[in-house]
């Protein structure tokens, strides 16, 4: 029989798991901004968005850490502790893409890319904020999943995670091409070498985002 976690005399997971996904919602958009400023020659806040990053994960830690905490031991649950804990798992790991990205991106304080490799590189940017911005939602209307089992509810919530895996694998093809580029018109090997890491980095965010809906896909498919 499947238990409502409404039934349970103990707050729902989810309440965690979805203050969670917004802190990484929040992230992603100080990310965005801090790579476009890195980008621009007028913008010279690049690194209050970094430690704007920094402040947030840091929220983020301390939610993660309720979640592993505040479980009690042998309460009866719709979906597995490990589960939850590998679900945060992920969800926590498109934080670290995010933070090591803009660490990686601060040792050149000057970006010496040709302006075409700088438009490729926001937009690769913009391709992993989809993922990112979809967890929240997805988060959130499992939340209602589980409070009642309903099928359209159920529904609704294989849309996003398809939808993130979709938006993955379009994230895939623009970091291949990026690549690409990069080898065709960037000639020093100091620059291909720190612009091809920066690309692997941010491209693991959308990939850490697939791996939590997968995870999710998991915790509805009972």
């Amino acid at each position: 029989m499947k238990i409502p976690f409404v039934s349970i005399r103990w707050a729902s997971p989810f309440n965690d798991m979805l203050e969670h996904a917004e802190k990484v919602k929040e992230c992603g958009w100080a990310f965005q901004q801090a790579i476009e400023c890195h980008c621009s020659e007028e913008c010279q806040g690049f690194e209050e968005y970094r430690e704007e990053v920094a402040r947030l994960e840091s929220e983020a830690d301390t939610i993660k850490r309720r979640i592993r905490g505040h479980i009690p031991k042998g309460t009866r649950m719709p979906v597995s502790k490990f589960e939850i804990f590998w679900y945060t798992k992920e969800q926590d790991k498109v934080l670290d893409g995010v933070q090591k990205s803009l660490d990686w991106l601060s040792f050149r304080r000057v970006l010496p890319y040709k302006e075409e490799l700088k438009k490729q590189l926001l937009l690769l940017v913009d391709s992993v904020m989809e993922p990112i911005e979809d967890l929240s939602r997805m988060v959130e209307e499992a939340k209602k999943y589980f409070e009642d089992y309903s099928q359209k509810q159920r529904i609704i919530v294989k849309d996003i995670i398809n939808n993130i895996r979709r938006l993955e694998h379009e994230s895939d093809k623009i970091e291949d091409e990026f690549k690409i580029k990069i080898f065709s018109l960037e000639k020093d090997p100091v620059s291909v070498f720190h612009m091809i890491r920066l690309v692997e980095t941010i491209g693991s965010i959308a990939d850490h985002a697939e791996n939590a809906s997968d995870m999710m896909r998991a915790m509805i498919a009972r």
